[in-house]
Parts: structure tokens; sequence; C-alpha cells
């Protein structure tokens, strides 16, 4: 006998996010095939589980952050310092293994005219103005934008400050960030539905023709961001936990990266990185800062983009490059990535500076960046599923490095 449609519905509920976000991934793809135009009436699902990510995720971080630097114990290892120099070093890994992929596999792009009006930094210079400016932001701008530069460092002054206030006001700050941590479990449960609506309506408005003529760039941007992913990272978590580090980076790319790919932005999947971080039980002190900071400076996947995107341009061009400019392309791609923003596309808006370094107008590093968002639909959601990730996969490895020095 045959269960009931509703039975199925009750065992689907119970079980797994990740199994139930497979089955919304799945149903939007038939959705899109089958009916476009009812996919498409679908799209304010996805916005609206975006949208309450994102409206959430700044000022979880400021009262979660600011709680647990109020809390904190004299004397309590965060494990900070292993983290960022993970992050500095993956982002570089990223970049200069680009620059291999690039030579190894050269991709030849149609650059003609573009119509785009945005408006690129000009300078590394100017990415590191724009990065200091952003660390004194006002803080109700900082949480009304989304710039967790400026969250942060209010929040770290502001917890900072009540370490020497009663337990009285330490306590209502922990409770309310406990009182976050719920709201946001509950955003978290319409996953798989937002994931419905978002790719029903990429796939119905994009399809997947329109890839095609750019496959071979895609598959140099997609391979490099899967060997970071299953191999440099992975290599570098073995140095720090000197064990098996695939059981860590596979289920981060599973509970992570699923929710990045589809919400394509670092600072929407905050949360997700932040309850998935519970569940692995991570020291609170440490995640709390680190998630938040790695949505904004560890950002390998945006190296990746910059180089090849950059690399691809100056091949299609026949300018040379030596290993020095090489390896000074990797260094102001890892730096600029830091400054890029933690929204889709993010990345993009800084092919214009690495073009620089070989000479390339603006007017044509523009025209680059408009293949970047024809191809946007892989490559910005592959990227940040990257990034996001990778939050979690480095916190997790310097806190087992830590739990494994102590005992």
């Amino acid at each position: 006998m045959n269960p009931s449609p509703s039975l199925l519905l009750k065992r689907l509920l119970h079980t797994s996010l990740v199994l139930q976000i497979f089955v919304g991934i799945v149903a939007g793809i038939l959705l899109a095939v089958l009916a476009p135009q009812w996919a498409i009436n679908t799209a304010f699902l996805g916005e609206l589980f975006v949208g309450a990510l994102k409206a959430i995720a700044p000022i979880l971080v400021f009262v979660l952050v600011a709680a647990s630097i109020a809390n904190q114990k004299k004397n309590t290892q965060t494990n900070m310092r292993p983290i960022v120099i993970l992050y500095l070093v993956g982002t570089f890994a990223a970049a200069l293994t680009s620059v291999i992929a690039s030579f190894m596999f050269p991709s030849m792009l149609e650059l003609q005219t573009s119509q785009q009006q945005l408006m690129p930094p000009q300078n590394i210079v100017e990415v590191l103005h724009t990065v200091l400016f952003r660390l004194i932001d006002n803080p109700v701008n900082a949480l009304l934008t989304g710039n967790y530069i400026g969250i942060l460092v209010w929040a770290l002054g502001l917890g900072l400050t009540l370490r020497h206030g009663t337990d009285a006001s330490k306590q209502v700050f922990w409770d309310v960030a406990h009182g976050l941590s719920q709201m946001v479990r509950f955003v978290i449960r319409f996953a798989p539905l937002g994931v419905f609506g978002l790719v029903a309506v990429s796939v119905a408005k994009t399809g997947f023709g329109v890839l095609a003529g750019y496959a071979h760039l895609l598959g140099v941007l997609l391979g490099v961001m899967l060997f970071i992913a299953l191999v440099v990272n992975p290599l570098l978590v073995y140095i720090k936990i000197r064990r098996n580090p695939y059981p860590l980076v596979l289920t981060c790319l599973r509970e992570s990266g699923v929710t990045a790919f589809f919400t394509r932005s670092s600072a929407a999947n905050i949360p997700v990185n932040m309850a998935l971080c519970e569940r692995l039980k991570l020291h609170e002190d440490t995640y709390s800062v680190s998630i938040p900071l790695g949505a904004t400076v560890n950002m390998g996947g945006a190296a990746i983009t910059i180089t090849v995107l950059t690399l691809a341009a100056v091949h299609t061009l026949g300018i040379p490059v030596d290993m020095p400019t090489a390896l000074l392309l990797s260094i102001m791609a890892a730096v600029s990535a830091c400054g890029a923003s933690g929204v889709a596309g993010g990345s993009l808006l800084l092919i214009p500076l690495a073009c620089s370094l070989f000479g390339i107008d603006n007017d044509t590093a523009m025209q680059v960046v408009a293949v970047g968002m024809i191809i946007g639909v892989i490559q910005d959601s592959a990227e940040t599923a990257l990034n996001s990730s990778t939050d979690v996969v480095f916190t997790a490895a310097a806190c087992m490095a830590a739990e494994r020095q102590q005992s």
C-alpha cells in the first residue's frame, strides 16, 4: 500500500534540513522547465527568505559579538589569531592557484562593447581607503547598510566597555543574543521554500543555454574553486588538526555551502554559519567574531574570480605575463578580495583594478565585468558557497587545534 501524500509530507518535514533543501532544488528546476511563468511567480519566496536573513544578520552580529566580549572570562582563549592567519593564507592560495590554472588552461573572451555604468575602484589605495572609512562608519548606518566591518568595530568596542559593567547589564545582552539566535533558527527552517523560489526563478529566466558560450571560462573558475574546497582547504585544515579533514570540510560544504550557493550573499549566510558552528559545538566567543569577520575578509572565491577573469582578458589581448607580475597579481587579488562586499556580484567591480596592472583600459575591463555578470548565475553562486563554507571550516579547524593542544 502506497503512503498518502500527507504522510509523505509529514515524513519530509521530519527529515534533515539539507534533504529538504535538496527537494526544494529539484522541485524548483522541474517547475522552471515545465511551467516557466509559474516559476517566475515564485520569486517572492526567495526574496522573502534572503530578505529575512539579511534583515536579522546585522543586529544578530552586533548583539552576539558585544555579548560574547562582555561576558568573556579573563584569560579565555578565543583562537582568533590562527583563524585570521588561515583566512589570509587561504585567500592568497586561492589567487595563486588561479594564476597557475589560467596559464595551464587559458580562456579567451569576446570583448566588444559594454553598456555597464558601474564605478569600480581605480587603485588599491582607493580600496584600502574605503575599508578604513567603513571601520568608523556610524553604528546605526552600519546596521542599516549591512557594513559588517563597522558593525564588528562598534560591537567589539561596546563589548569591551561592558566587561566593566554590572552582571545584570551583561545578562541582558546575553539574553537578547540568545533570543535573536532562536529567531534565526526559525528563519532557517524556511530555507527549503526560499531555495525553491530562488532556483525556479533563476532557471526560468536564464536557462542553461546562455552559459554554453562561456563553458571553458566557467570550467576554469569552477575547477579552481573545487580544487580549493576539496584539496587546498583540507590540506590547511590537516596542518592544523593533524587528522582526516574531510568529514569537517564536507559537512560545511553541505550545510553552509548549499544555502550560500542559492542566496549568493556571504552576509545573508552569516546566521546559517553561526547555527552550524553551534551544532559543531564550537566556542561561541570565537565563532561570534570569526564568522562575521570571515564574511568580510575571507574571500578566496572572490580572489579566484578576479584572477581568472583578469587573466582571461590578458590572454585575449595577447599581453605577455612574466612570473613576478603573476605573483603581484595574486597579492593584489588577495588584498582586493578582502575589500569585496559580501553581496551578490561584489567581486566583479574589482576586476578593472586588477586589469589596470596590465595596462588594460577601463572600457575594456568593464566588458570583462559584463562577462562576469552573464556567467554570474553560476560563478557568483559557487564563489559565495566557497567563501561562506570556508569561514566555518577555518573557524572549526582553529578550535579543534586548540582542543588538541590542551588535551
